[in-house]
């Protein structure tokens, strides 16, 4: 299975909006929390409609909107989201709504608006698309499950363009809870550029919308190829990963030195990020190295974002500093590997190549 991708919009903690920048401007934050710099919504949203819309909502839809106007494409044949906590805000509106009104006298719009597949719900609506939507909700995992129904249902020929996206938010409150168990960081503030220096438990939040168009041709556009997504479940050790890695490459008919790049999910927390670097000594010791999530955080459809930095590395041949770890050791950039985890039980591979 492979497919190209012909058309991106992302909303981030960076100045990613404009799908002709790539990273010229890096915004540094000294914060346990990256929220995302959203963009203004009149041009996709008609005000009225907007206010009564949850933040992840909106940027969704127009992260998807710039995606389609990217790829000049005005409707896809199917939409595909993955999203590990739906929307948070209008979920965390109703909980509260039912305890202050006493369970009486409840507006139905948080409710309504609080399901997980209300986002492609929204997109559908807005681009009137009756064609096949799926959202997938499997923690760590969904945003790679929606890339995989993509692949799969361009495979069988069922669609020929798809907008496929993976979204999050990062509430206050579902900080909050998150910080109570040791995800983030206990400092009152941290300088995410030196995350990676870090030897201290825990991260930074983050929180984003990306939405790609994958089809099974080639444009003009199209930035790079993914073949394929690879899911490691609660391996045991590193020499498991090593050897799926292994294998996943294999079936793609490459080996670990055709790798010219590998994104690794360095996210600060010393319980988990040894990981990486095991990986990026031994398996990966003769690519070009490069980590992400000191840009958009952590959270469990990061790897959308991953996707986005590597499909622009693929098209400009350009690896901004900030992401660089050590030297750049790639003359051409061929191939790149993203590898990210989520708290060390979800892992997920992709393998994107230059069109």
């Amino acid at each position: 299975m492979e497919a190209y991708i012909n058309g991106i919009g992302i909303v981030s903690p960076q100045k990613t909006f404009d799908t002709s920048d790539f990273l010229s401007e890096i915004v540094e934050h000294n914060s346990k929390l990256l929220n995302a710099i959203e963009p203004s919504y009149k041009e996709f949203l008609d005000p009225n409609l907007a206010r009564r819309m949850a933040r992840v909502i909106k940027m969704s839809i127009a992260a998807s909107f710039v995606c389609l106007r990217d790829a000049k494409i005005e409707k896809p044949d199917a939409i595909i989201t993955g999203t590990a906590l739906g929307c948070l805000q209008d979920t965390e509106k109703f909980l509260l709504s039912i305890i202050e009104n006493d369970e009486q006298f409840l507006t139905p719009t948080s409710f309504i608006q609080s399901t997980h597949n209300t986002v492609s719900a929204q997109i559908a609506l807005q681009l009137k698309c009756m064609n096949y939507n799926f959202t997938y909700v499997h923690k760590g995992f969904s945003f790679e499950s929606a890339l995989l129904d993509s692949m799969m249902t361009l495979e069988e020929g069922e669609a020929k363009n798809i907008l496929v996206g993976g979204h999050d938010e990062m509430t206050e409150k579902h900080h909050r809870v998150y910080n109570r168990i040791g995800y983030w960081k206990k400092d009152s503030a941290v300088d995410t550029m030196q995350l990676i220096h870090s030897k201290t438990p825990g991260s930074v939040g983050g929180e984003g919308a990306a939405f790609f168009i994958l089809g099974n041709e080639k444009t003009e556009k199209s930035y790079a190829k993914l073949q394929g997504v690879e899911m490691i479940y609660k391996p045991e050790n590193t020499k498991e990963v090593e050897t799926k890695i292994i294998t996943f490459l294999d079936s793609k008919g490459l080996q670990a030195n055709d790798i010219d790049v590998v994104l690794y999910g360095i996210n600060g927390d010393v319980r988990f990020d040894q990981l990486y670097y095991e990986i990026k000594n031994t398996l990966f010791k003769n690519s070009t190295s490069g980590y992400f999530k000191h840009l958009c955080g952590e959270y469990q459809t990061s790897g959308s974002f991953a996707m986005w930095l590597a499909a622009k590395i693929l098209q400009t041949q350009t690896i901004p500093n900030a992401v660089l770890i050590g030297e750049n050791k790639s003359k051409e950039i061929k191939n790149v590997l993203i590898y990210n985890t989520f708290i060390d039980s979800d892992q997920s591979v992709y393998l994107l190549s230059k069109c």
